[in-house]
């Protein structure tokens, strides 16, 4: 006769907790685990976590406030969640977008990771492993102390970065990434698909990333052709000669390389040959300095295409005067006190290259 308001304790402690906190929340009362958020772009992709921050408060942690081998709601009272706004993997696994209620199962020497479709549950107690969108395993390390349980990013790429949930002596990571081709592809489309496409400048912007990543090179062609349709420059000229080459079309590259050439001004040359530099270029950089010389040795982009070839060539005397060349040719006045920046390295026969 008893075994009927037994099973039903547990759901009317869960209904009147859940209350509680309600109540709270909408008075907007201070709460012992305060509300937290972390954010995170990596690439173009948003990765939000939104928690509670428990507090050690002098209590044993692992292995008793939060017991080994159960699901733990990683926080206090509500789900934790983890939003992403475009496919991800996870220690290498896929994880699309959406957001997810996220769970841990702590053990000694290991712990899983678990993102739950279920995201709007409260805390742990509901929680359903046939919900699951993935589960990982990492390793914890042990850490100084944290007194509130908090989530971060660290170690950060281009392309990924690792989160960590730190709280009492304990640190849990997990490695996230994005790809290209699942991300700032599918970004790039649409943001082309918008007014964007009638300049000449994103198109050419999107054209430029594909080729610096060696991805998706025919349509970059076409984003090539397309930054040219709205205004035809050295730049994008420049790009759709790179595009060509590195689809191994050297004699249409060649072509449109000369034409690039006949419309190029010295300005718009030596911005390529610096960021031919930031590529590791240089052989081909020191090139086009060449032609800027050659075009327009007297005014402040010839003798700063002269100064970098010098310096290059081991000659930083020479450097710095064509570099004080400059300055003389020079009205603005931040410019000048970047390049009279250069003319101490040369003084100290560093490479400004470099």
């Amino acid at each position: 006769m008893t075994a009927k308001p037994l099973r039903l304790a547990l759901p009317l402690v869960l209904i009147f907790c859940a209350i509680s906190v309600r109540a709270q929340t909408e008075l907007g009362l201070p709460d012992r685990s305060q509300a937290a958020m972390v954010q995170q772009r990596i690439g173009v992709t948003d990765i939000t976590i939104r928690y509670h921050r428990p507090l050690v408060d002098g209590r044993k942690i692992w292995g008793a406030l939060v017991p080994y081998g159960k699901v733990w709601r990683a926080g206090a009272n509500f789900n934790t969640t983890f939003e992403v706004s475009d496919p991800i993997s996870v220690e290498g696994k896929a994880l699309p977008k959406g957001i997810y209620g996220l769970h841990m199962i702590p053990t000694a020497d290991s712990w899983a990771i678990i993102f739950s479709k279920a995201a709007d549950s409260w805390g742990s107690y509901t929680y359903d492993q046939a919900e699951d969108a993935l589960r990982v395993t990492v390793k914890p390390h042990a850490s100084d102390m944290q007194e509130a349980l908090e989530y971060s990013f660290g170690d950060l790429q281009p392309a990924a970065a690792t989160v960590a949930m730190k709280w009492e002596k304990l640190t849990v990571p997990f490695r996230i990434s994005v790809s290209d081709e699942q991300t700032v592809l599918p970004y790039i489309r649409r943001k082309l698909r918008g007014f964007q496409q009638y300049f000449w400048g994103p198109p050419n912007e999107a054209a430029q990333y594909c080729l610096e990543k060696k991805i998706a090179l025919p349509e970059a062609l076409k984003w090539a052709d397309l930054s040219i349709q709205a205004e035809e420059r050295f730049e994008n000229l420049a790009t759709k000669s790179d595009i060509l080459k590195a689809m191994g079309k050297n004699d249409e590259g060649k072509k449109v390389w000369q034409h690039a050439m006949e419309l190029a001004k010295p300005t718009q040359l030596y911005t390529y040959a610096r960021g031919l530099q930031a590529q590791k270029r240089e052989a081909e950089a020191m090139e086009i300095f060449k032609e800027v010389a050659q075009k327009s040795p007297d005014d402040l982009f010839g003798h700063m295409a002269q100064a970098r070839i010098k310096s290059h060539a081991g000659d930083y005397a020479g450097a710095a005067e064509e570099v004080k060349a400059g300055i003389a040719v020079t009205p603005n006045g931040a410019q000048k006190e970047a390049l009279k920046g250069l003319l101490d390295k040369l003084n100290a026969k560093q490479d400004i290259n470099k």
